[in-house]
């Protein structure tokens, strides 16, 4: 989820790419879940996200909506998906009862990405570490691509940023669309697209991606 953030106030000031290290480990956080609570609708869901919870999970998108452990929101007139966190501590729907993430190994990006941020601009991004996010002391420096843990990152890395400026521009135009209809269109042509219909789980998933509705492989256009 984008945020209009002041870099200095929340980071080390330094900007990261994913062989620099960083004061990220934190030793499994040994239950700590803090980062799981409280973090409203902000933790967006993008399609590589959906493909691992249903590839994992063997469930479909519109089982993860019905049982309520995904939810639909709006963000800058664009219907996208988010965890549900429930309760009211507003507790991950993923964690177990010993306060440990279920779904660990296939986590969603901005899970796995945390504490770190990343800065989108010139038609790309780099990584910045958030000082005042995780409640854990003396963290040590660690990779970030080995903190990230992602198969195949360079991949992953050009998908995140296709993604972002693909959304941004369809926010761009939603901000200026008088026409309710003309809204709903775009959001139901994002859902339909990229999350509705389902990824194999055995297939290549950018393969399955950069073949659905109108975004090319690496454009940000509509066609």
């Amino acid at each position: 989820m984008e945020r209009d953030i002041n870099l200095d106030e929340i980071s080390d000031g330094k900007l990261y790419d994913a062989n620099d290290m960083v004061k990220v480990g934190c030793s499994d956080c040994a239950g700590c879940s803090a980062c799981c609570h409280g973090m409203g609708e902000t933790i967006v869901l993008d399609p590589y996200d959906i493909w691992q919870l249903t590839s994992h999970l063997g469930c479909t998108f519109e089982q993860l909506l019905s049982s309520g452990r995904i939810a639909l929101h709006v963000y800058e007139g664009l219907i996208l998906p988010s965890l549900n966190l429930v309760g009211e501590e507003e507790g991950c729907p993923f964690l177990n009862k010993e306060g440990r993430c279920s779904i660990h190994s296939f986590r969603p990006g901005i899970c796995r990405c945390f504490p770190l941020g990343r800065l989108y601009e010139n038609g790309s991004f780099r990584y910045f570490l958030q000082i005042h996010e995780c409640r854990k002391e003396n963290r040590t420096k660690m990779k970030i691509r080995k903190w990230l843990d992602i198969p195949d990152l360079r991949r992953y890395e050009k998908f995140i940023c296709d993604w972002h400026f693909y959304i941004k521009a369809l926010q761009e135009q939603a901000k200026t669309c008088k026409e309710e209809e003309r809204l709903k269109e775009l959001s139901m042509r994002v859902l339909q697209d990229y999350y509705l219909i389902p990824y194999e789980p055995e297939k290549d998933f950018y393969e399955q991606f950069y073949s659905r509705g109108s975004q090319g492989e690496g454009g940000n256009e509509l066609n």
